[in-house]
């Protein structure tokens, strides 16, 4: 079913799982901003995560998709978090076009316990340890890898900081997960969920309007100079700011919306969106791959009731093969 394009002087809505480029010129601000609907609600209701780390990963998928939508060219993005905190690992990747998986490692009772103590914080169940930007274009390109610290802050923050050190480009970005209740038909309880996102770059055309302050043990190093000195980002940063997590996730709010609220008196362009899906990338034939690299004996460990039972992490899709079908390594 094709989507009706909205006619001269009509007001279009991208809607969900759709990312929305804009471009505000009065303030020379680019940015590409989300709301994930039934995508998000699909990765999150697969795995019944306790909501504290489903809110953790619901952010994390989406600071993927705004920075995945963004690359020109045909490979993987991935964001990973790896801390010592109950929630140890988060994995969200973006395939180029429109692909997204993602999945979270924790500890329950660890998780069950920080909740109760009052200790649920996104920073608290992360702990400390890095956050990890993975670029990675192919077989024949080396990957680029950037790694900033998890340091008690929140991914917007984290995620300012490694557009600082990759790009040099004053960057906010905020993120947001909401859990909704309602009924379904039947009038029966009914849980779903909601994220959204918007990342603003400054992107002036004389190049040192954008300089960035030294790295941290540089001269005159001062993690929050990047804010202030030019009176257009300064403006840009602070509406911004502004941005309620509500806005982010309410679907009569809208991404369009949104954006006329923040940027109406200078003039906002949103482009033609683009649509997201939740598609995992395994495959039988991927992971028969791997498993033709067993030994004999890790095959024979691997192998209950005459099966070897592979289970997709992203997915959860069971794979079951013969060892027969195996040629041991």
């Amino acid at each position: 079913m094709s989507m009706r394009q909205a006619e001269l002087g009509e007001f279009g809505f991208a809607g969900d799982d759709r990312v929305v480029p804009f471009q505000v010129e009065g303030l020379d601000v680019r940015g590409r901003a989300v709301q994930l609907g039934p995508l998000i609600n699909s990765i999150l209701d697969r795995h019944a995560y306790p909501a504290p780390v489903a809110r953790l990963l619901a952010e994390a998928i989406v600071l993927t998709v705004l920075i995945g939508t963004s690359l020109k060219f045909e490979g993987k993005f991935t964001v990973q978090t790896k801390g010592d905190g109950p929630v140890d690992l988060l994995v969200a990747d973006f395939s180029s076009p429109e692909n997204v998986r993602a999945y979270a490692r924790f500890d329950e009772q660890a998780v069950a316990d920080a909740v109760a103590a009052g200790r649920a914080s996104p920073e608290e169940l992360l702990g400390a340890g890095v956050l990890a930007f993975t670029i990675d274009q192919g077989s024949f390109m080396q990957p680029y890898q950037g790694i900033v610290p998890l340091d008690g802050t929140s991914l917007e923050d984290i995620a300012g900081v490694y557009f600082r050190q990759s790009e040099q480009i004053p960057t906010r970005v905020r993120l947001g997960a909401a859990e909704l209740f309602d009924r379904d038909a039947d009038g029966k309880p009914r849980r779903t969920w909601r994220a959204g996102g918007l990342i603003a770059q400054f992107l002036p055309d004389a190049p040192e309007r954008m300089r960035q302050p030294d790295l941290h043990g540089g001269d005159g190093d001062d993690r929050d100079a990047d804010l202030h000195g030019d009176d257009a980002w300064d403006e840009a940063r602070v509406l911004v700011e502004t941005i309620d997590a509500d806005e982010l996730t309410d679907p009569q709010v809208g991404i369009e919306r949104l954006l006329f609220r923040l940027f109406h008196e200078r003039g906002v362009r949103a482009y033609e969106p683009q649509a997201v899906y939740d598609r995992c990338s395994c495959s039988r034939e991927r992971l028969k791959g791997v498993l033709q690299g067993f030994s004999a004996e890790e095959i024979e460990a691997s192998t209950e009731d005459g099966t070897i039972t592979v289970t997709c992490e992203f997915c959860s899709t069971n794979y079951d093969f013969e060892p027969g079908e195996l040629t041991p390594a």
